[in-house]
């Protein structure tokens, strides 16, 4: 009655599952009460609720100075879907609880039906109930220190998980800061700052700026440049209006089409327009190409994405008919352009990700920027601030140059303690030896990155609803390539008419109970590398096509669809790399491929096994018991 009390919403089948469970545990309980003569500083936590998430762990165990996530399930065999949940639970314990943080955290799963000491497998023991006293004996060791101070651990603001990039923006919105995360503030701060730092120099010496800020996939780049907006760091620097209202010094831009969508759906449905949080770069540049005399009101503009800057030909043929477009200008060169006719002083910050060039048009580079300042009107003016990555790009050139080592971002973010995925999908890419990808895909199984692998489409579908059966707010859903010709007749809707119609904003944000149908946890509708870049997901299904084939140990693109601009395409292979690079690194959780039964994919199904990629219903080999 009082677990009923406390969990309020309890289902009936919650009801009679803690009814079927608690009883055993309650036996094995005090059998270690009998045994352990620390045991009575033990403490047991039932149906604890991660503070600021849905998810809730069925037991907490509190012994011997480390932590057990006990997980129970109604069966007599664990699923992979079960281990995977249960190794989560205690990955983000790891990573985000106080209490947690240097101390070892133990998965458990308990299928309550089933008899002793099963396996472990990815760092999960897996046990029955009548084996749970000896398994908390075991780990526990000869030598148990202090358990863990329950208050403490119970403390709300013990727990703050990392939020997604539409949560930070709620967040930013909302409240103009970000909840406090150690290792993100850690990854992320110094480049706040040395931006920051650029900005008030330049405010206070009447000077022109170029920064460059570049990063792995999954950083925190967009974060950074949001967080340089809106955090309230520049609000000394707003200037007033003739309304007399402050006019904000910054504004957030980007090219990103999908990103703009979803951003501003959900900050439309938190009470807001969205669009003064984050605006589209076709857009800007329409406005203020057509209107030579017109002056943004911003000092600083943020371009995000910036690597993926359109060329000269495309803005030609974006904006073909538009007044101002006929000069030819590339977006760099636009953006230039438009902060030199900013009075006194202006500041342009790209925000860069490395091989994520996927449309025709953006094949041109980082060169671009440095021929944007050397074609304005003012080159001398200029200063450009960037990472090492970006100096070779600036060698020669009559520009001011400053190194800054602050504006490169190398600890990846959201994929939790998985720092390796950009390496390892960066060498399964490049068609490496899978003995070289293997020791990488156990290193991210071991931090509880998860990839897994099946050629039947209801095992992928059945696996990730049963993982986050338990999570509501988890988002999982469909990917695939849109240069694909195969995926349609298995029932992936990868085709243009298909992806055209999915609406993005409710895609990413609406619930599964949402009225429509529309939220991307149903895996009805499907987004390419189009629709998913600079988004993310807790995992995706992404479905393998025939546009990116392994024979004879290399990638071939031989049945892609062709490009209607092909004679503009410099390397349709290396766009369909980056589709893929794209594609493998949307989900922070886990990434769930599924490769069609066709026998012209047999060896990229072979290669993709051999790499570390686990099938989905194997298992691993008993390894040895931890000690705490």
């Amino acid at each position: 009655m009082r677990l009923h009390s406390f969990v309020r919403d309890a289902s009936p089948e919650q009801v009679r599952a803690w009814g079927d469970s608690i009883p055993p545990l309650q036996r094995e309980v005090d059998e270690v009460l009998v045994r352990d003569v620390l045991a009575k500083h033990y403490s047991a936590i039932l149906e604890y609720e991660l503070p600021l998430e849905s998810r809730r762990s069925d037991v907490i165990l509190l012994v011997g100075g480390g932590v057990l996530v006990v997980e129970l399930k109604g069966k007599v065999q664990a699923t992979r879907a079960d281990i995977d949940q249960a190794a989560a639970y205690a990955r983000d314990l790891r990573c985000y609880h106080r209490e947690c943080w240097d101390r070892v955290v133990v998965p458990v799963l308990v299928p309550t039906r089933a008899k002793g000491y099963v396996r472990q497998e990815s760092g999960v023991h897996i046990a029955g109930p009548d084996a749970l006293d000896g398994l908390v004996a075991m780990l526990v060791g000869p030598t148990p220190s202090p358990a863990v101070d329950r208050e403490r651990f119970l403390d709300e603001a013990a727990y703050c998980p990392l939020p997604t990039l539409v949560e930070s923006a709620r967040e930013l919105f909302r409240t103009g800061d970000l909840r406090e995360i150690k290792r993100a503030r850690a990854a992320t701060d110094a480049a706040v700052d040395a931006i920051t730092l650029i900005i008030h120099h330049a405010a206070a010496t009447r000077t022109r700026h170029l920064v460059l800020l570049t990063g792995v996939p999954g950083s925190g780049k967009t974060l950074v440049g949001l967080r340089s907006v809106h955090a309230h760091y520049l609000d000394d620097l707003a200037v007033p209006r003739a309304d007399g209202k402050p006019t904000a010094p910054a504004v957030f831009l980007s090219g990103n089409g999908p990103l703009v969508e979803v951003l501003q759906y959900e900050l439309s449905a938190a009470g807001g327009g969205g669009r003064t949080f984050v605006r589209g770069v076709k857009d800007y540049v329409k406005t203020y190409s057509s209107r030579p005399g017109l002056v943004p009101p911003q000092h600083v503009l943020v371009f995000d994405e910036a690597q993926r800057a359109f060329d000269r030909d495309m803005v030609a043929e974006k904006h073909k008919g538009q007044a101002g477009a006929e000069g030819g200008k590339s977006e760099p060169e636009h953006f230039v352009e438009f902060a030199e006719r900013i009075p006194g002083w202006c500041v342009v910050i790209g925000l860069i990700g490395s091989g994520q060039e996927i449309h025709v048009g953006e094949e041109a580079g980082l060169v671009q920027w440095r021929w944007a300042v050397e074609r304005s009107g003012q080159p001398q003016s200029w200063t450009v601030h960037a990472p090492l990555a970006v100096a070779n790009e600036f060698d020669g050139s009559s520009v001011a140059f400053a190194l800054d080592p602050h504006l490169n971002l190398d600890t990846e973010l959201r994929f939790h303690q998985a720092s390796d995925l950009h390496r390892f999908v960066a060498a399964l890419l490049e068609a490496k030896t899978v003995s070289l990808l293997r020791p990488i895909a156990d290193q991210l199984e071991a931090a509880g990155f998860h990839l897994r692998l099946t050629r039947s489409l209801e095992e992928a579908k059945g696996y990730l609803k049963e993982r986050y059966a338990e999570d509501p707010d988890a988002r999982y859903g469909l990917v695939a390539s849109s240069k694909d010709r195969d995926l349609l007749g298995f029932g992936i809707p990868n085709d243009f008419q298909s992806t055209k119609r999915v609406r993005l904003g409710p895609w990413y944000g609406d619930s599964e109970a949402a009225y429509e149908r529309r939220s991307c946890r149903h895996l009805e509708t499907c987004v390419t590398e189009f629709g998913a870049q600079g988004l993310e997901l807790d995992a995706t299904l992404l479905a393998w096509g025939t546009d990116l084939v392994m024979a004879g140990g290399e990638w071939s693109i031989a049945r892609a669809r062709g490009y209607r601009q092909s004679a503009k395409v410099r390397s349709a292979k290396q766009l369909r790399l980056n589709s893929y690079r794209v594609l493998l690194t949307r989900g922070r959780d886990a990434c769930v491929v599924f490769v069609p039964p066709l026998p012209e994919l047999d060896e990229t199904y072979g290669y993709l096994a051999g790499a570390g990629f686990t099938t989905l219903g194997d298992s691993t080999p008993v390894s040895e018991l931890g000690i705490l």
